[in-house]
């Protein structure tokens, strides 16, 4: 019977991932949960489980961290809720991960992949391991991307120089892209799709190809009459709404 532990400061989410493997795998068994990295890494010293789930980001030693110091003694699945250099690496196979929270039909994906990985001999897993974390610590130490700090837009005859913490939202037409803050709407003429590369995506997301919005900004969302999903904009009357494509932004919400 393969065993494992779960590693994660947040009880809520040590208890989900319990019960969604529990009913992906039902011979999984949980010999032990860790609240940080350090409690892993020993509890993977006693236990010795075939596979360790780690969240990426928890006091004392991260997930990283503690993923470096077992090593060979144990298979790794990454837990995170967005972290975009990671999910890159991971999609590459080298080890798996489980998104936040945790899904029925993607973790179904991540256990049959365990499985096959299981079956393998230890070495050749551990190798690829190895090479993912290498390869992860290189593009994590890596420069950041610089992102627009100020936006130059039209309001009338007159040019004003926006701080981009202050837009709430921008929204493009044919011609214009509007820029909203919450005392004045600007005009620009770069496109939402050139915006969407140049500003920072932890504080802008896009929520249609037409429509980037400052996740400050966000008061709720909602749905119309005819089923879309709109978003709701702090102290304004504004309903976004949200493409299809861009729900799972929400579903952490």
């Amino acid at each position: 019977m393969p065993t494992a532990i779960i590693a994660d400061d947040e009880r809520l989410m040590r208890d989900q991932l319990r019960l969604r493997l529990n009913q992906a795998w039902p011979e999984l068994e949980i010999v032990g949960e860790a609240k940080n990295g350090d409690e892993a890494i020993e509890l993977v010293g006693q236990l010795k489980p075939d596979l360790t789930f780690l969240d990426i980001r928890m006091p004392g030693k991260t997930g990283m961290e503690a993923a470096r110091a077992i090593g060979a003694g144990s298979n790794i699945v990454f837990v995170t809720a967005y972290d975009q250099y990671a999910v890159e690496a991971f999609e590459r196979g080298a080890v798996d991960y489980v998104l936040k929270p945790p899904e029925a039909e993607r973790l179904q994906v991540t256990v049959d992949r365990l499985k096959a990985r299981l079956a393998k001999p230890k070495e050749a897993v551990n190798d690829s391991v190895t090479a993912m974390l290498s390869q992860l610590a290189e593009k994590m130490a890596a420069p950041k991307p610089t992102y627009l700090q100020w936006i130059q837009a039209s309001i009338g005859q007159d040019l004003r120089m926006i701080p981009v913490e202050d837009i709430l939202f921008f929204r493009s037409d044919e011609k214009y892209t509007c820029v909203q803050t919450e005392r004045f709407e600007a005009l620009i003429r770069k496109p939402v799709r050139d915006l969407a590369e140049e500003l920072d995506p932890a504080l802008f997301w896009q929520i249609h190809r037409a429509t980037l919005v400052n996740v400050n900004a966000i008061e709720g969302v909602t749905r119309d009459i005819r089923g879309r999903h709109l978003v709701l904009i702090k102290g304004k009357p504004d309903k976004l709404e949200v493409s299809r494509s861009f729900l799972h932004l929400f579903k952490q919400m």
